[in-house]
């Protein structure tokens, strides 16, 4: 293998998005046969080279892709911190994993678990503006005033983020289709009309929908899937 840069060889090997990675290398975790070293550019052989992240070692690992139907309850977090309520240990794998993006402890639905930091980066990068639709379920009727307001957008954590599209269902259910995917974005769209949300659903990312996995089912990804998910 021909020497790559030290942030995308730790994202190949599992450890974390290219990002976080990046973030890792510049807090001086990261050390190159026996030295620290804080440029994420540094070129390295993962089959010369000795790599560890926090005096672990660092290897390529086989790399593997699911989708997973979060139930309600669970978060987004390591196994390590908190082994009960991750959605990590819903997985039966032995392989260090992450979550591609977080869904909050309260909503369900298409979360994509893996542990390649280059396909995860593809996916969340924010110039990659991929589409995830919610199913959303709030505590009254949805209104034609409702669906006006929340097309025009509105300012999350500081920034004006603005549905790419929003239709009603029936009732107190409407689809609601986003790009940006700020933190608790669609319930903070709501709560800015003053809708209750009492239930919140991703079913699809990209062109790859959630399907017929029930809350805690999951199932290997395919390259019809990865390929999918890059879609619109």
């Amino acid at each position: 293998m021909s020497p790559q840069r030290l942030s995308k060889i730790l994202a190949q090997s599992g450890v974390a998005s290219r990002r976080k990675a990046e973030e890792l290398i510049f807090e001086g975790k990261v050390k190159v046969n026996g030295e620290i070293v804080k440029i994420p550019q540094t070129l390295v052989d993962p089959e010369k080279d000795k790599i560890a992240v926090s005096g672990n070692p660092v290897g390529l690992e086989k790399k593997l892709y699911f989708v997973l139907n979060k139930p309600k309850g669970y978060l987004c977090t390591s196994v390590d911190a908190d082994p009960e309520k991750s959605v990590l240990s819903l997985i039966d794998e032995d392989e260090r994993l992450f979550t591609v993006g977080r869904l909050d402890k309260d909503t369900e639905g298409l979360l994509i678990v893996t542990n390649d930091g280059h396909f995860a980066n593809d996916i969340i990068h924010p110039s990659k503006n991929i589409e995830k639709e919610y199913l959303v379920k709030v505590a009254a009727e949805i209104t034609h005033e409702n669906l006006v307001a929340l097309s025009k957008g509105a300012f999350i954590e500081g920034d004006f983020v603005k549905p790419l599209k929003v239709t009603k269902v029936r009732g107190g259910t409407f689809k609601i289709v986003i790009a940006e995917g700020k933190k608790r974005e669609v319930r903070l769209l709501c709560d800015n009309l003053g809708l209750k949300v009492i239930h919140l659903k991703r079913i699809r990312i990209g062109a790859l929908v959630l399907g017929s996995l029930e809350p805690g089912e999951y199932r290997e990804m395919n390259e019809n899937d990865k390929k999918a998910v890059l879609k619109q």
